[in-house]
């Protein structure tokens, strides 16, 4: 295959745009343009990227390489599609809608020999690898990633909307299925969960507790990770982190054995360093960085956290806690 991958991009919307526009300035990949169902939309979106507009079947016709930023509950019609036809394929998160789908991704990428990526983009980010790199296996996590109401993404829950980043960060991180999930949510500014707050216990005993909002007054991300060999606390926003171990850092006082560590990032482009690790895999054979299984596993947790929520407000409207909920 050329050394210059042909890349379309179906989906002009918020994030699509960032998606053409990062492809426009790319060394490694050539957009050769985009599809959307908004017409207006998709002509100024490829105008800024010097892109035509072209339909779907003239993207797979002319494409090595599909980007799909399309709302999620197209996402398994479309990688299906262009895995079949010979497309390798990064796909926005979360993979698909249901499992079922996300486990026939994986089959047809499988048996296809093409590369599927999915696009968690926090995978990517410099607080990921600050933070994977100064923590052993965890016992135990607790993340919160709150923001302010916004329209865009209110196609689905702040579960999938939001959650799902720091529930594959967590999987990643503890390396072990799901044993048991407990959750709250509710819908406020919409039609879908806008906050949630989950407590999920893993199979080798590490427990996870993750606050997922929309609604708030302020943007907070910050996440506190607990092992055997010390305690990490971590401020995305402020770009730090602060390690408490053994044999680090200063001393603590009273606590000889212990030191504490402070430390802090350079934040880097992670949707280009998400392009670039796609263009490795399909042009290099790299390994696929956040692959089908991983798009899947997060998946499943997304899923297991609504249903936790879903059995929750089923008890609080039976005692009469809440009233029924109607849908906006």
């Amino acid at each position: 295959m050329a050394q210059r991958l042909n890349v379309g991009l179906i989906g002009a919307g918020h994030f699509g745009r960032y998606h053409a526009l990062k492809l426009a300035g790319a060394t490694r990949a050539k957009l050769v343009g985009l599809a959307d169902p908004d017409a207006e939309r998709a002509k100024a979106v490829a105008w800024e990227a010097g892109c035509p507009v072209r339909s779907v079947d003239e993207l797979l016709a002319a494409a090595d390489a599909i980007i799909i930023a399309a709302p999620a509950e197209f996402h398994f019609d479309l990688t299906a599609r262009a895995l079949r036809a010979g497309k390798h394929v990064l796909v926005e998160k979360p993979i698909a809608a249901t499992l079922d789908q996300a486990v026939e991704l994986a089959g047809i990428a499988a048996e296809t020999g093409l590369v599927l990526q999915v696009g968690h983009l926090e995978r990517f980010s410099a607080a990921h690898g600050a933070l994977t790199a100064r923590m052993g296996t965890p016992l135990y996590i607790e993340a919160v990633r709150i923001a302010p109401f916004k329209p865009r993404g209110t196609d689905v829950s702040v579960i999938l909307d939001l959650m799902i980043h720091d529930l594959d960060l967590i999987l990643a991180l503890t390396d072990a299925p799901i044993l048991h999930v407990d959750a709250v949510g509710a819908p406020v500014a919409s039609a879908h969960d806008d906050i949630a707050n989950a407590r999920i216990r893993f199979t080798n005993g590490a427990v996870a507790t993750i606050t997922a909002s929309r609604i708030s007054l302020k943007t907070e991300r910050k996440m506190r990770i607990f092992s055997r060999t010390g305690y990490l606390s971590v401020d995305f926003a402020a770009r730090k982190l602060s390690l408490v171990g053994r044999d680090i850092g200063m001393k603590l006082p009273g606590f000889e054995e212990f030191g504490i560590e402070q430390a802090g990032w350079q934040d880097h482009d992670a949707l280009a360093a998400e392009h670039e690790a796609f263009f490795a895999s399909v042009l290099d054979g790299a390994p696929v960085v956040v692959d089908a299984e991983a798009g899947r596993r997060a998946l499943e947790a997304a899923l297991a956290v609504s249903a936790a929520i879903a059995e929750s407000r089923a008890m609080a409207e039976a005692s009469g806690l809440v009233g029924p909920f109607i849908p906006a």
